[in-house]
């Protein structure tokens, strides 16, 4: 499909959305759009950003990453400070915690693709991702099935920065903080020679600067909107969940997860109420506008490669329930939002991307 016929078919959802719904579902929308666009129009990949460091000591995507949050945060905190009625990306430090940032971190470097990543490649119409969509869905459902098992292994109270400190000494915390992250990402890419030819290129630089203020202001609207922070994989779960309940496949009522207020009401009525799955159909909308119905270039992968990412693909969705979000739900909304689980969660699927990249590599892809 050609940019305009999407461009009038994505208007005439919108308008639909504005006229059924609700406001706030159509402005949703619409900020997924924008979401949609910029990353798939920027190629801002949280994915490729860290392989990029650990690979070919390039530190520009993780530095454009860090941009991002520090921007967030300064549009986050003073918000969340003078209106309480929104909330952070709170999540509780837990075994649940380090066990999915970790196993997360391994299968996204393997299914090129972390819960955004996925989504706007899928839009872009990258076969791998296109069928690892659907399986992240499955995965994050299953997850959630099993999640107050997890919790029970041991869990501690969430902890908030802005409402422990207030906005102030918490946006000064994170950003000194994403300081020292910088100077340590810096030191790592100049310790060793840097391989011929992976010099940062200025257009990709300046692809992921746009990319991380565009990101921070979508992400700030999103909170201001939704009243709570951007995420990723809770539409997935509840997409696999409403499919299971419906055809009967699982009785979620006496589910742990599932049987939270907010989470029951959520099984009863339409995704398209849904704060996440309405910014998710966004970014798929917005990542298709750019491919302008061109699918991007993409290698074929042998029947392994294929068993293989399909195999990270559901271990990618079971794990991001499992650590509270993905790059965006735990590390861009918690770190902005001043949540705990945030910074807890960085190291562990940075560990974990270090080991999927060494499977990424025996598999060849």
């Amino acid at each position: 499909m050609k940019r305009i016929p999407l461009a009038a078919l994505l208007a005439v959802f919108f308008g639909w959305l504005l006229w059924t719904v609700s406001v706030r579902q159509a402005a949703l929308f619409a900020v997924g759009l924008g979401l949609g666009a910029v990353l798939a129009g920027q190629r801002f990949g949280f994915t490729t950003g860290w392989r990029m460091l650990i690979e070919d000591k390039d530190a520009s995507g993780v530095m454009g990453q860090l941009l991002l949050l520090a921007l967030a945060a300064a549009l986050a905190m003073p918000l969340l400070g003078h209106f309480p009625e929104l909330t952070a990306a709170l999540g509780p430090p837990s075994v649940s915690l380090l066990v999915g940032a970790f196993v997360f971190g391994l299968c996204m470097q393997i299914a090129d693709g972390c819960g955004s990543g996925t989504l706007y490649k899928a839009g872009l119409g990258i076969p791998m991702n296109m069928a690892i969509l659907p399986l992240f869905a499955l995965g994050s459902f299953l997850g959630s099935l099993h999640l107050g098992f997890w919790l029970d292994l041991g869990r501690a109270a969430p902890v908030g920065l802005v409402s422990r400190f207030g906005w102030q000494e918490a946006l000064l915390m994170t950003l000194a903080a994403l300081a020292a992250a910088a100077v340590a990402v810096r030191w790592y890419a100049r310790r060793a020679p840097v391989v011929q030819g992976a010099q940062p290129k200025p257009l990709l630089v300046r692809k992921w600067i746009v990319g991380a203020v565009l990101l921070a202001l979508l992400a700030t609207l999103n909170l201001v909107i939704a009243g709570q922070p951007w995420g990723v994989v809770y539409g997935f779960g509840l997409w696999a969940a409403k499919i299971a309940q419906a055809s009967g496949a699982a009785d979620l009522a006496g589910n742990w997860f599932w049987s939270q207020p907010g989470n029951a009401a959520r099984l009863q009525e339409t995704v398209l109420l849904d704060v996440t799955s309405i910014t998710n159909i966004g970014i798929l909308g917005g990542a298709l506008w750019v491919s302008a119905g061109k699918p991007a270039a993409a290698k074929a992968l042998t029947g392994t490669q294929w068993a293989v990412a399909l195999a990270a693909g559901l271990l990618l969705g079971y794990s991001s329930r499992l650590a509270f979000g993905c790059n965006v739900g735990a590390m861009l909304s918690g770190i902005s939002t001043g949540s705990i689980h945030g910074w807890i969660w960085v190291p562990l699927a940075f560990a974990g991307t270090i080991f999927g990249l060494r499977i990424r590599r025996h598999f060849g892809f």
